[in-house]
């Protein structure tokens, strides 16, 4: 099996890693990759929005496999490309095709499937520059603080959470009639603010059958006790402990069992991992959105604790056999704490040099900005480094993943020092 992995970010090379681990791998490639993924296979320099290069990658080396990583491929139609190329129609694709990445890249047409499958999530509403009163009616409507969204992809910047209904209204506006956020903003979806704790639960599907990943709950915010500016992502945890028992049967029962069987009921083909990203109020799930691939760094906790073949659950997919393979994971905790550049997630400086990376040896480190300079390895991102490790609790796992961190330096290097904390 020849495989084509796109991306470059911590995701992808936690997927590099645990793809490469499979006995049915003849070849790795990736695109374009980072310093730590040309472990396990050939970087390749290309865009992967570019579906022309891509397809010129994939029959040079004739790839029999492309593993979609990032969201941008998957909703610009990646999958969709294939499928109607003559050269590549025998080629599968590990993610959703166009129509279906919709969950991710359409607020307001992820809040309508959810409404059609009654699937619980936060009340809402979407507005155009054509019915902006009644979108400040809507606002009236609601209790601080308010929620705004952009209905398209805002690469992790299009919600804004607001206390102040004045703020609330000038934003909203702002939106829709400044293109805040480009075309991503040309619809806003305004919905009432949920309090709880967020996680992530993880599906994989052909379509027919699915197999269910281990949660993970992720730190958003910047600066420790969840202050500060949103990032892409701090740190993760899997397990999460209050997602057992009851909840986890919610969780299964009325949001993952009625999202694939919706996706089958629309007519919506759908192949590949389906994040839900859900908020737990007082013991009930609600869905906050969908997202068509991993998340990050989720990937970087639950893909380690992933004990059987990815390939196979792969081809799974790709043949619609995948309710034939078995699903076998790790009950040890894993978590993972992101390094990241000084400036994060505001400006900050590129090329520093990373050192003690070869001195680990009791986690795993998955490269999430990074790029090669002969054998030195560079900063090449806000988010630099994922440093992930085992425990036989959560409170082990957070202990080994500090240590580690302790002997990796590079200037301005910043972590977060209460990951998991919460859970404990």
């Amino acid at each position: 099996m020849k495989i084509l992995l796109l991306g470059s970010g911590g995701r992808e090379h936690a997927l590099a890693w645990k793809l490469s681990r499979s006995s049915t791998l003849e070849s790795l490639f990736i695109a374009p990759g980072n310093a730590g993924t040309r472990e396990y296979g050939e970087n390749i320099s290309l865009d992967p929005c570019d579906f022309e290069a891509v397809k010129a990658t994939v029959l040079k080396n004739k790839i029999n496999m492309v593993v979609v990583g990032p969201e941008a491929p998957l909703v610009a139609g990646i999958s969709d490309f294939f499928k109607a190329d003559k050269e590549l129609a025998h080629v599968s694709v590990i993610g959703p095709n166009k129509e279906a990445s919709q969950l991710e890249g359409s607020k307001d047409f992820a809040k309508d499937f959810m409404n059609r499958h009654n699937i619980p999530t936060a009340k809402h509403k979407t507005f155009t520059k054509a019915t902006i009163k009644e979108g400040f009616a809507f606002l009236d409507s609601l209790k601080a603080p308010y929620v705004l969204k952009a209905d398209g992809l805002a690469a992790g910047k299009g919600v804004l959470i607001l206390q102040d209904i004045h703020e609330a209204k000038k934003e909203f506006s702002s939106m829709l009639l400044d293109n805040k956020f480009g075309g991503a903003g040309a619809k806003v979806v305004i919905e009432e603010f949920l309090k709880g704790t967020e996680m992530s639960s993880f599906v994989l599907t052909d379509g027919d059958g699915f197999k269910v990943f281990p949660e993970a709950k992720d730190y958003k915010r910047i600066g420790e006790g969840d202050t500060g500016l949103n990032t892409g992502g701090m740190g993760s945890v899997s397990p999460v402990p209050f997602a057992e028992g009851k909840f986890s049967d919610k969780v299964y029962n009325q949001i993952i069992v009625p999202t694939v069987k919706g996706l089958k009921a629309d007519g919506i083909e759908y192949n590949g991992f389906i994040f839900i990203g859900i908020i737990n109020v007082g013991g009930e799930p609600y869905v906050i959105e969908y997202n068509c691939r991993l998340g990050d760094p989720e990937t970087e906790v639950i893909l380690p604790r992933l004990k059987s073949d990815l390939v196979d659950l792969f081809e799974g997919v790709a043949t619609k056999t995948l309710s034939e393979r078995d699903v076998e994971f790790d009950p040890r905790s894993a978590v993972s704490v992101m390094m990241v550049s000084g400036g994060y997630p505001e400006a900050y400086k590129k090329g520093k040099t990373i050192y003690g990376l070869n001195a680990v040896s009791k986690s795993l480190v998955f490269h999430a900005g990074t790029a090669s300079d002969g054998p030195a390895v560079l900063t090449a991102g806000g988010r630099v480094l994922a440093v992930t490790s085992y425990g036989n609790d959560i409170e082990s796992a957070i202990e080994t993943s500090y240590e580690t961190i302790k002997n990796i330096e590079f200037e301005g290097a910043y972590y977060r020092k209460d990951i998991g904390q919460d859970l404990l």
